[in-house]
């Protein structure tokens, strides 16, 4: 990444040459770049398993898991839910006196300190989806309501934009305090919307089994970790063409997506990193075999 920028950089009107990064950072700032989501999903994985670890040995006989498990499924089976679930991502956001909607929330990119509105909005959803998988059936509800929360989704994504829009508009115009407040509530909402949305989709038309789904699912995480630098060198090469935007995105898709998937087919797909990342798999009379996955139909 670092050699694109200073590619970037001797381009006509690139801007002056970065200087060198230092190393090692100052903790605990540190450039976790797109990869902070791995950190981070590792902080929660610590966090429950020590907080599960606590609450087996407390409540033997699983009446408190119970009782919590009553709670999830009166969220779940109100009206309410998507709201009920904005609120603490939506407080965080409201009281953050220098966010505007464009920000979303903050990425805790540089630093191995999360910040707070980080911890909450991940945390609010990796915490209830641990519990929602307890009860499979609750899930399964988000499949009767997928084209009413798609549709409330599109509706509030663009409310977002909207209010984005008039937040920087001017630097403090008139009722600009309600306006924050507003944004906040809305993409707050928002966010739990899509995502009810779209879980409810995939329940709904890609619930069979399909071989090319599978392989995309599993070259996906592949993709994500590699995708950063292989994206700005693209770009970077196309930025002086005098071609209309929509051409040098489906240029840059149309070569970067066979690339990093052949890379993931021939260097890693059966190598030790793939292991890591899905599972072992072996090659057996034309058919792939995954252990993860018969495991997981086994059960």
């Amino acid at each position: 990444m670092a050699m694109v920028v200073i590619w970037a950089a001797r381009f006509p009107n690139g801007g002056p040459l970065p200087g060198p990064p230092r190393w090692p950072p100052v903790l605990p700032q540190f450039p976790l770049t797109h990869l902070w989501f791995l950190y981070v999903l590792l902080e929660f994985y610590v966090a429950v398993l020590v907080l599960r670890i606590g609450v087996v040995r407390l409540d033997p006989n699983g009446r408190i898991r119970a009782r919590v498990d009553r709670l999830i499924g009166l969220v779940m089976q109100s009206r309410l839910a998507p709201a009920i679930l904005a609120v603490p991502i939506g407080i965080a956001l409201s009281l953050d006196p220098t966010w505007i909607g464009w920000l979303g929330v903050r990425t805790p990119d540089a630093s191995l300190v999360t910040n707070l509105q980080a911890l909450i909005g991940f945390g609010t959803a990796f915490g209830f989806g641990w519990l929602l998988h307890r009860q499979m059936n609750l899930i399964r509800m988000l499949e009767r309501h997928w084209l009413l929360n798609s549709v409330l989704a599109v509706v509030l994504i663009a409310a977002s934009f909207f209010l984005a829009v008039a937040t920087v508009m001017q630097p403090q115009p008139i009722g600009y305090s309600a306006i924050k407040l507003a944004s906040a509530a809305c993409y707050a909402l928002a966010i739990w919307i899509t995502t009810f949305a779209a879980i409810g989709a995939a329940l709904r038309f890609l619930s069979g089994y399909s071989a090319t789904h599978r392989y995309l699912a599993d070259a996906s995480y592949w993709l994500y970790l590699i995708h950063l630098p292989i994206l700005m060198a693209l770009q970077v090469a196309v930025s002086n063409l005098d071609w209309p935007w929509p051409v040098k995105f489906a240029t840059i898709l149309l070569i970067a997506l066979p690339l990093m998937l052949a890379s993931y087919q021939f260097l890693v797909r059966y190598s030790f990193i793939g292991t890591v990342l899905n599972g072992r798999r072996g090659r057996r009379g034309g058919q792939i075999a995954s252990t993860a996955a018969e495991g997981s139909t086994a059960m």
